[in-house]
């Protein structure tokens, strides 16, 4: 049975290039408007399966300093996207209405990211396509800085880490009890890894639930 058309992907990525490679495609979908498709979930687990063979291409290191250096490229990542929504913001802002653009949506995104903006940076680490634009959008509307790094560091330590030690262990522990590696399944949990990802936002995105009315005026 042929290897599916996402575990190519993936593969192809960690063997062409393989760390180097990895890092740009994670610095990449954490800041760049181009990076939105790219895997970042399922690219991290299988990067946490194949971690031993990176840390042997890259010095022969621990693998431990692997996972330390793509924390940092989701962090630069995240840093990148939050400069150039922060230069752009001002030009937004002066902009006109159109079609496409409306300056209201913009201050609802400023009022948004008052109130949720520092769960949303790290919250978004863990949902597909957000955590490209959230760190543009955190810049245009000048969330604060110092808060935007505290919470782009710490989501990206806890995503990074759980998702390529969580492969790492989870390949090791399936080899050592059923003798097989994850290496041959990465299509199906790439999968699985998308739709736990996914869903419940797409269920909070058709499915809000009512909206609590407030009942008659007391007197």
């Amino acid at each position: 049975m042929g290897k599916g058309i996402i575990q190519q992907f993936i593969e192809w990525i960690i063997h062409n290039g393989g760390l180097y490679m990895l890092l740009l495609v994670i610095f990449a979908e954490t800041g760049l408007f181009v990076g939105f498709f790219l895997p970042g979930d399922s690219l991290l687990f299988a990067a946490g399966i194949y971690v031993k063979d990176l840390a042997k291409e890259f010095f022969d290191v621990h693998y431990s300093l692997i996972i330390l250096l793509v924390i940092i490229a989701s962090i630069l990542g995240n840093i990148a996207g939050f400069w150039f929504g922060n230069k752009t913001g001002p030009l937004l802002y002066e902009r006109k209405d159109s079609l496409l653009f409306k300056k209201k949506y913009l201050v609802r995104a400023h009022d948004f990211y008052e109130h949720y903006g520092k769960g949303t940076i790290f919250l978004a680490k863990f949902l597909p396509i957000l955590r490209t634009f959230a760190p543009i959008v955190a810049g245009i509307v000048k969330m604060d800085k110092k808060s935007f790094h505290f919470y782009n560091i710490v989501g990206s330590v806890v995503w990074v880490s759980s998702m390529m030690i969580g492969g790492h262990f989870l390949q090791s522990i399936v080899w050592r009890k059923f003798g097989y590696s994850l290496k041959d399944h990465i299509e199906a949990i790439t999968i699985i890894i998308v739709l736990v990802t996914t869903l419940p936002v797409l269920f909070k995105l058709f499915f809000p639930g009512k909206k609590k009315t407030s009942g008659p005026p007391t007197t």
